[in-house]
């Protein structure tokens, strides 16, 4: 793209078809400015410093910010490098991407003439969010180390921000006061002050374990990024002579107005989260709406006759994807189909899994291999090095039968071949991949993570493989959605490397994620479903979150089905001891979420329910899925975990004002028929005679 020169102090106005130009810059001022949020930037002229001179929303007051935020920080062979630095500038350059992003890009090259760094601004229309990346260019002889990136760096004004702010962290749910140094969980952090009624939201887009958000920690500031290199899992990355790395994004939004933080998590964060983040989810055609998984109750106890009569049932009770677990496979590694188990291979179940309307389904763990596999006798240099240069295994503890391999090597390509044949030749169109590639939800040693290598082509020390294999995860992700853009690609947790781990990143290469193992029964386990699906929404899209293990046969298996409409239903079990009539009821249910699916889109959304709080013993608990674009309508559900009070009253916030709506029960018998308005503010009363009960509603605007 060609630069634009600096010779004359006036304003150079990008154009953007069909839209208004989000940023402007004259020599001095870049500023970003669509209308919800502006963000001044002083500009070097020969040579000086580049910082955040004012970020706020256009409308009201906003206090936190200094008059001079060091906007972004990062060391380079353990020199640090920042806005407040010396830099001499380049130019400025027009900006936009594929989801709706405007802005500039401002290239700068520091006075020591080492490094060149593009920082990125990109807008979207009427949200109040800048999102921001680095592009760090090498521009010695020799390759430099890179650590400790801070893609944003904010200055806080003195005493009130950081005394009187909640920190909200894990996914903005938790609270804390005081300094808050964030880990692992923090893809969406919210710092809010409830005396101003103001703060701002942020969203690091980098890797699970990789990712760092932080407020008050060392100073006055508030950083996003990536981790520090004093961190238990330290970023590196090692650029070449003449490269350029390119850093994960940070989003922000600032606002005032808003009484409780939640607002935000509830409005502008799913929406741009849904429209312009670019995750998989937003452009799966068909999302997935009642899926059976075999793990519980048998685990690797499968074949062919028990999956087939599985299936037959699970038609029958109307789900729509039929996952294969664990125990199809010879071995780990070589991913060879048991001939013991199914004779006749996997297509012939895959055939017969589509013929009852379903799609097939299939466990795999795509960095594992046993010792006695083929792979791992031909190539032990594909598999991780611990620090004693052994092959070794960060899965569980003390297994020494099942090795881990390291995506920096040729087992990418081998295990992409061995997913493409699945897919393509098999017909397989829902991927459960599994256990850990980088670190390990069960391993409490830090050091047991990553690869410590230094000849594998991809990474040349542990810290940078931690990164690396990461990435080279994403790629396969992408490189699978490529040859069949419909498949669902599962990324559990393991893979992901922490308990009940989501983030952006993975949202942005993969659908979904098997986020727990939850093996209780009756009104324990519906709590915890609820309770997983609320932590981590509505920051997280919903129909990501895929929380296992309740089973089809349960006591009490309706306020399953309930409690997992408010993330993607999914049900093990053994639906073969079901009767006739329990399928029926279970295929009632399936073809109703079906059919919220088909007239609402119930499946891209989720709110809080106002007046509920999080799900937890001894109260009431509800979740909506009312689409937030077309406002057509939707679906509600409420819950009594063991309340004292019988009923509660229900209101239902983002609808259409003066619209009336229908609140209808599952069966269609209308409860009550109001404006938006009325429903907002008056709501309706919903009473539960059992004391673990809960009902679905649909919301059908008139």
């Amino acid at each position: 793209m060609k630069r634009i020169a600096f010779l004359l102090p006036v304003i150079f106005l990008m154009t953007i078809a069909n839209a208004q130009p989000f940023a402007k810059w004259t020599t001095q001022t870049l500023t970003l400015n669509n209308g919800m949020a502006e963000r001044v930037i002083t500009l070097p002229t020969s040579s000086g410093q580049f910082t955040t001179t004012s970020y706020k929303p256009i409308k009201g007051a906003f206090n936190y910010f200094d008059t001079a935020s060091t906007d972004f920080q990062f060391e380079v062979n353990g020199q640090v490098y920042s806005g407040l630095g010396n830099w001499a500038l380049k130019g400025v350059d027009k900006c936009t991407d594929a989801t709706g992003g405007d802005g500039a890009t401002v290239t700068l090259t520091s006075a020591d003439g080492k490094a060149e760094v593009a920082i990125q601004f990109l807008l979207y229309p009427n949200l109040p969010v800048i999102r921001k990346s680095l592009a760090i260019k090498n521009l010695t002889r020799e390759t430099i180390q890179l650590e400790s990136v801070d893609v944003e760096k904010f200055d806080i004004t003195q005493y009130w921000a950081a005394t009187f702010s909640w920190v909200c962290h894990d996914y903005g749910r938790r609270r804390s006061i005081g300094p808050y140094d964030g880990n692992l969980q923090d893809a969406l952090v919210t710092i809010h002050n409830s005396d101003w009624q103001q703060g701002i939201v942020i969203g690091n887009e980098a890797s699970g374990v990789i990712k760092h958000t932080s407020a008050f920690w060392q100073g006055l500031t508030i950083c996003s990024g990536l981790t520090h290199k004093d961190a238990a899992f330290p970023f590196r990355k090692y650029i070449a002579p003449g490269e350029t790395f390119t850093t994960p994004q940070v989003f922000t939004m600032v606002y005032n107005n808003h009484k409780d933080p939640d607002e935000m998590l509830n409005t502008a964060v799913p929406a741009f989260v849904n429209k312009h983040l670019g995750t998989r989810l937003s452009v799966l055609q068909q999302k997935p709406t009642f899926v059976y998984n075999t793990w519980k109750p048998f685990e690797t106890n499968i074949n062919e006759k028990i999956v087939m009569d599985l299936a037959k049932a699970a038609a029958a009770a109307g789900m729509k994807e039929f996952v294969i677990d664990d125990g199809w496979q010879e071995n780990y590694g070589d991913w060879v189909i048991d001939k013991k188990k199914f004779p006749n291979g996997l297509k012939p179940v895959f055939d017969y899994i589509k013929s009852l309307g379903m799609k097939p389904g299939l466990w795999v763990s795509i960095g594992s291999a046993a010792t006695t596999s083929y792979v791992y006798k031909q190539h032990p240099e594909w598999f991780i090095k611990d620090k004693d240069s052994k092959a070794s295994s960060i899965q569980w503890v003390g297994d020494t039968t099942k090795l881990t391999a390291c995506f920096s090597t040729g087992w990418y390509g081998y295990i992409k071949d061995v997913l493409m044949k699945l897919s393509l030749e098999y017909g397989l169109e829902y991927m459960k991949l599994d256990f850990a590639v980088v670190t390990s939800p069960y391993r409490y040693n830090r050091e047991i993570s990553g690869c410590y290598a230094t000849d594998h082509p991809g990474h040349r020390d542990h810290n940078e493989s931690l990164y690396a294999n990461y990435e080279q995860v994403w790629k396969l992700f992408d490189e699978l959605h490529a040859a069949k853009p419909d498949v669902f690609i599962d990324c559990t947790f393991e893979a992901m490397g922490g308990l009940q781990l989501i983030d952006y990143a993975m949202l942005k290469h993969a659908e979904g994620n098997w986020l727990s193992n939850f093996t209780s029964t009756g009104s324990k386990v519906d709590l915890r479903i609820r309770n997983m699906a609320w932590w981590r929404s509505p920051a997280i899209p919903a129909t990501a979150l895929v929380i296992g293990n309740p089973e089809m046969q349960d006591s009490g298996w309706a306020m399953h089905i309930k409690s997992l409409v408010g993330a993607l239903p999914i049900m093990l079990g053994d639906p073969r001891k079901l009767t006739q009539a329990d399928l029926a009821i279970y295929h009632g249910y399936a073809t109703w979420i079906q059919q919220m699916e088909a007239r609402y889109g119930i499946m891209a959304y989720r709110q809080d329910l106002p007046g509920f709080g999080e799900p937890m013993e001894g109260m009431w608990d509800g979740f909506a899925r009312i689409n937030a674009d077309t406002k057509k309508g939707g679906i509600i559900g409420v819950f009594r975990q063991g309340a004292i009070e019988g009923k509660h009253l229900v209101t239902i916030s983002g609808l259409d004002a003066a619209t009336i709506y229908l609140v209808k029960q599952m069966n269609g018998k209308v409860i009550t028929t109001q404006t938006g308005s009325y429903l907002s503010t008056k709501g309706f009363t919903v009473a539960l005679g059992q004391f673990y009960d809960g009902e679905l509603f649909e919301v059908a605007g008139l």
